[in-house]
């Protein structure tokens, strides 16, 4: 089975046989779907929903970072409605409509706090590279004229940012070095941005993961890197592998440091996932001296994600 592409879309080859077709029109955020059928004998074994899962893959529709719409004719009946409406597809405006917004992950939480507040940094640090990810975003914010920091302990970790870096034509420091020892290669009160994204690394060994004994020394360390008015962001994970000691301690970490009287710092305290996140210790009546910006004007940014579960609706938390 096979399907290769038409003068007005696609067909659906079963050998050597054309058994089915979908007439498309390609626009900015998907694609129009103006026609979708299946010859009488193939329906009702699964090449209908074949043929339009593979078009909204390959228009998009899939891709959990961007905004998609597709649009496809009112069906005939009931049974050619619950069709298209096991792919998202409802009626709207005398069309049936399927609208995709983008899913709001942690990372991506994190990157565009960052981009919103801090457009142009001349030192990031990327505290556990991973794959690069957010190594990636921070070269492309900071642009050429800043600075970028990459660290992870995990020579493959190292590796794989490179490459990502090189294939994107990005550059940036990488050291291979425990992030608790970043202050031996940038000035204390320097950095802008210091990112963490602890637990494991992605498509690695997951019995690998990042513990409080490194993990709190290295936000120590990222602390004191940052200057006047840099940020501090911190995704935390909880599951079934790594349990929830490293993210407990982290945040009674948080919960202990001397906001008032010495970083004079908002503290920004997101959690995406099924359950609502911890108050941080600070009264009503001092949250709004602790967000006046006096003083020494840290920005800690903490994200807690459940891994395993459905990102829900980001509920800040700002003490």
């Amino acid at each position: 089975m096979k399907i290769s592409a038409t003068q007005t879309g696609f067909a659906l080859y079963k050998e050597a046989d054309v058994i089915g077709r979908c007439d498309i029109t390609p626009t900015p955020k998907g694609a129009d779907i103006t026609a979708l059928s299946v010859l009488p004998q193939w329906r009702r074994k699964g090449y209908g929903s074949y043929l339009l899962k593979e078009i909204l893959r390959r228009f998009g529709g899939y891709d959990r970072e961007a905004a998609t719409v597709f649009t496809a004719p009112l069906p005939a009946d009931e049974g050619e409605g619950l069709f298209w409406q096991k792919f998202g597809f409802a009626p709207e405006d005398g069309r049936l409509v399927r609208r995709r917004t983008p899913d709001l992950t942690a990372v991506r939480f994190v990157q565009d706090y960052l981009a919103a507040h801090l457009p142009h940094p001349k030192l990031c640090i990327d505290a556990t590279c991973g794959n690069g990810g957010d190594t990636a975003f921070l070269c492309r914010l900071a642009g050429p004229e800043g600075r970028v920091v990459g660290f992870d302990i995990q020579p493959e970790a190292i590796t794989s940012t490179r490459a990502r870096l090189a294939k994107q034509g990005l550059t940036a420091e990488l050291i291979c070095d425990s992030h608790a020892n970043l202050l031996q290669y940038v000035r204390p009160g320097t950095a802008d941005i210091v990112m963490f994204n602890f637990g494991w690394l992605p498509g690695a060994d997951h019995s690998v993961f990042s513990t409080a004994d490194s993990s709190i020394p290295a936000l120590e360390a990222a602390l004191a890197a940052l200057r006047t008015g840099g940020v501090l962001s911190a995704i935390l994970y909880s599951g079934r592998v790594i349990g929830t000691d490293e993210k407990q301690s982290i945040l009674g970490w948080l919960r202990a440091l001397p906001l008032g009287k010495i970083y004079r710092t908002g503290v920004r305290f997101c959690q995406l996932g099924r359950h609502r996140a911890p108050a941080l210790p600070c009264s009503r009546k001092n949250r709004q001296k602790l967000l006046h910006p006096c003083g020494f004007s840290v920005k800690i940014s903490v994200v807690c994600n459940f891994i395993g579960e459905s990102p829900m609706e980001t509920d800040p938390i700002v003490c």
